[in-house]
């Protein structure tokens, strides 16, 4: 006999356990527009249950591209209550980009707000997988497109007749649109869960609490504060822009106790209206996450909101570090010390743990790791670091090392990645674009210091014999193929680039370089 052992918590139960047991309570707030833990519930179900009726199996993929709404976590979290695999997409990439990630995740139905339509029409007679009734708008209905409120007008409200458990498949986030290959990040419900009860016991999440989220909702980073809040049964209040002034006003408003920022936001307050204009005693936690914070401004925002301020280092795979407020003073250069439930080491070029205080590869365990890289099996096998007693760490690719007390400290990025305004971008991807001018025959690219996105990506190019392109036009060049965030800042010819000796570019020595050529007030 099995007995009534029923272990597997999901989400969806989760989400409509608060609707039963609170429909009244606000669950989403948009500028004008909010959602009732009720009302919020019976719109995913709607969702869900339409989708089903449209013939959608369990299982199947459904890309989500759309900006920041209540109708986008409808969209997102209605796709996961089909039993589909929700398939975040980023809005800042091009049409081909965004091809690439429909065709790899296989997606049968995409659902996209007016505003990032054009990131679809080009390219969705070439996906194969897409059915021809698989357009859904969340907010227009033209063309091929079917209205959302149309699409599940008449569907139920109530639960879909859908079965989870938590090895079920939640997402499948996707690191980089690139034009080569994506890879897809595949978590099940049981890791979601998990996202949601650690970070909402580390970062003082309750049913009470009110999150406030400004990125975009596509974002790991975000969802450090969406998951949590809805998993608490709290309130999201969701700002589309972000606009320093408007943020305090609603930090203050509606007494907001949770957020997420990134260091460029934090520094364009404090270039703007400054925190102490408002009244931001309602805050348990700021978060911010995606690339170091100056200390400098760190300190000062210390010094204006109290022990409040939490840092956040992970692999969007889903190891990560926390550097607690009250380690902050004694700490102020560490990334803190794993979340509940993880563990992370340093290991040697020999697949040794390292000592404290001896610099290696940073890798990481626990329950809410991926399960794999969707379809990609030797690139999944090769991320794997296995212990002496047999148990499976991921491979980061950052290089850090830990002090006798467990706080981890980053030295290096991984695989020169470079973060501009707290989103990825890997320098492989611009320099595929770069590449393929036929006047090019050497180019690299790095991330330099900018005032107020932290890093911008920088292109050094060592052109073919007899060439003419201006770095000007080749900037030009590459940019028009180039997702916004990626967009190079410059582009800087050069008559040779810095190996080692098996050939590698050291990117190390460039940015050294183009540093000290820029101190010097040289040209780089």
């Amino acid at each position: 006999m099995d007995g009534f052992d029923q272990t597997d918590i999901v989400l969806p139960e989760i989400w409509a356990g608060h609707a039963r047991r609170h429909p009244d309570k606000l669950a989403i707030v948009c500028e004008d527009q909010q959602l009732s833990w009720g009302g919020f519930n019976a719109a995913m179900n709607r969702l869900a249950n339409a989708l089903l009726r449209a013939g959608l199996r369990k299982g199947e993929r459904v890309a989500v591209l759309c900006s920041s709404s209540i109708a986008a976590c409808v969209a997102m979290f209605g796709v996961v209550k089909s039993g589909a695999i929700m398939v975040p997409v980023s809005g800042m990439l091009t049409a081909e980009q965004v091809a690439t990630l429909l065709g790899d995740s296989a997606a049968s139905f995409i659902i996209a707000s007016a505003d990032l339509r054009h990131l679809v029409d080009p390219i969705a007679g070439r996906l194969e997988s897409l059915r021809p009734d698989g357009r859904i708008g969340v907010d227009f209905s033209q063309d091929d497109w079917i209205g959302l409120e149309a699409f599940a007008a008449d569907a139920s409200g109530d639960e879909p007749d859908v079965t989870f458990t938590s090895k079920d498949v939640f997402s499948i986030m996707y690191s980089s649109g690139t034009t080569g290959l994506p890879k897809g990040m595949v978590h099940t419900h049981g890791a979601r869960t998990y996202f949601c009860v650690s970070n909402g016991f580390e970062m003082r999440f309750d049913g009470g609490s009110r999150g406030l989220v400004t990125t975009a909702l596509y974002t790991a980073g975000t969802w450090l504060v969406v998951m949590p809040t809805l998993f608490n049964g709290g309130t999201l209040f969701i700002q589309s822009q972000f606009r320093p002034e408007t943020f305090l006003q609603l930090v203050e408003a509606e007494r907001i106790t949770h957020t997420f920022v990134v260091p460029s936001q934090i520094q364009m307050i404090f270039a703007g209206c400054g925190f102490e204009a408002n009244d931001l005693s309602s805050l348990k936690m700021m978060l911010s996450a995606g690339s170091p914070l100056r200390p400098d401004i760190k300190a000062r925002l210390i010094g204006i909101i109290g022990q409040k301020f939490f840092e956040l280092y992970g692999f969007t795979e889903g190891s990560s570090t926390l550097l607690r407020p009250e380690d902050q003073a004694a700490k102020p250069l560490s990334v803190g010390t794993p979340l509940m439930g993880q563990e992370l080491l340093a290991i040697d070029t020999e697949g040794r743990a390292c000592s404290p205080g001896e610099a290696g590869e940073i890798v990481g365990r626990g329950p809410g790791l991926l399960r794999e890289y969707y379809n990609k099996p030797e690139e999944t096998r090769a991320a794997i670091w296995t212990d002496a007693r047999g148990r499976r760490f991921i491979r980061s690719g950052d290089v850090g090392q830990f002090d006798a007390e467990g706080f981890l400290y980053i030295l290096d990025r991984k695989k020169d990645m470079i973060i501009t305004g707290g989103l990825n971008i890997y320098p492989a991807d611009l320099e595929a674009v770069v590449g393929a001018h036929p006047e090019v025959l050497e180019v690299s690219v790095i991330g330099v210091e900018h005032e107020k996105w932290g890093e911008t990506p920088v292109a050094l190019v060592v052109l073919c014999q007899g060439a003419d392109i201006t770095a000007e036009a080749l900037l030009a060049f590459a940019n028009a193929s180039l997702a916004k965030h990626q967009r190079l800042s410059q582009v800087t010819i050069c008559e040779s680039l810095p190996r080692n000796a098996l050939g590698k570019v050291l990117k190390r020595e460039l940015r050294a370089a183009y540093a000290s050529a820029r101190s010097g007030g040289a040209a780089a």
